[in-house]
């Protein structure tokens, strides 16, 4: 990154610490308090990558968000209820349900297996998650948002043991896909072509089940959720000294050390990103597309009636005062 692309990053960011210097256009871009909070069950595969333990602190410090649950997804799904039992206990919120998914083969390390050995195993075995699911949606009729930050196993198997009762849901707002941008490491390298995501090919059968569902869908793909945590970011979070921002610290440096010759120290905020987007839109805008899950798992642009709302580029100015300001407070 050169001099003056540092000092414009910089500066972008700058209102996140200091509040009181915040310029009109980045004041404005502040959410206004919601009057009522999303009902939200959030379906995840924490442990493996880092950008889980991010999206799920975001969550619990934003109070316009109620989690009614919280589902884990794919691989060991036992380990990763053990995970967010020690998480949540330990920052303080204890009493969110954790209901315990399809566990699967599972290629992806669980770099952060250390932090969650130390957590408790259920007294009983958890609720399972397409129960949890399709319970609290029949509950709540049009009011819970399913977030999807995994493989879509958990969703496919609501749909499949009751696809009326799955349709009563508010939305489906998910991380997976790649429409017109693949993978890539920096901004700074040429955009590639769409890529088979990672949450899509994991479970091609789940995410074929999500798009024919029939319920809305709002999507932020690879194009818009590459956005990178940069060390002054890091830093901040690491150094604030709360319970919550220790966890996330902990659970980071767990991500490091573990055998990852893909990754750099330098995480990839994927999941964080719909979850910004619940907080405020105009932080991740959608266009209307219709999307089909091809059989070898790419997401593609098709004609015909839309099916999803797809966030294609993402506004990281408003995305760091949204999550900056919150994981700070």
């Amino acid at each position: 990154m050169s001099c003056i692309s540092l000092l414009l990053r910089r500066a972008a960011l700058l209102p996140i610490f200091v509040s009181s210097m915040l310029t009109p256009s980045l004041a404005s871009a502040a959410p206004a308090a919601a009057t009522t909070a999303h009902k939200v069950i959030v379906d995840m595969d924490i442990g493996d990558d880092i950008d889980d333990a991010f999206a799920l602190a975001l969550l619990l410090q934003s109070p316009d968000i109620e989690i009614i649950g919280i589902t884990t997804a794919w691989g060991d799904t036992a380990l990763r209820t053990r995970l967010l039992e020690r998480f949540l206990r330990e920052t303080g919120h204890a009493g969110i349900p954790v209901a315990q998914g399809v566990a699967t083969a599972n290629p992806t390390p669980f770099t952060q297996a250390r932090y969650a050995l130390r957590g408790q195993a259920p007294a009983k075995p958890p609720e399972d998650a397409a129960s949890f699911i399709l319970r609290e949606v029949a509950r709540q009729p049009g009011q819970v948002t399913l977030l999807a930050l995994g493989p879509l196993t958990n969703l496919g198997a609501a749909i499949a043991r009751d696809k009326t009762a799955f349709g009563k849901v508010k939305q489906v707002v998910m991380m997976g896909g790649s429409v017109r941008a693949g993978y890539r490491k920096s901004q700074y390298v040429p955009v590639r072509p769409a890529d088979k995501e990672y949450n899509i090919v994991s479970d091609i059968a789940g995410a074929q089940a999500l798009f024919g569902a029939g319920v809305p869908i709002v999507m932020m793909p690879l194009d818009s959720t590459q956005i990178r945590l940069d060390e002054v970011e890091r830093n901040a979070i690491f150094g604030h000294g709360s319970p919550l921002t220790d966890a996330v610290t902990l659970l980071y440096h767990q991500w490091i050390d573990s055998y990852q010759p893909w990754s750099s120290n330098m995480p990839s905020l994927f999941d964080v990103v719909p979850v910004a987007w619940l907080i405020d839109p105009a932080s991740c805008p959608t266009v209307p597309l219709r999307m089909d899950v091809t059989d070898d798992g790419f997401t593609r642009e098709i004609k015909g009636p839309p099916n999803a709302q797809v966030c294609l580029a993402s506004s990281q100015p408003r995305f760091f005062d949204i999550m900056m300001q919150r994981l700070l407070k």
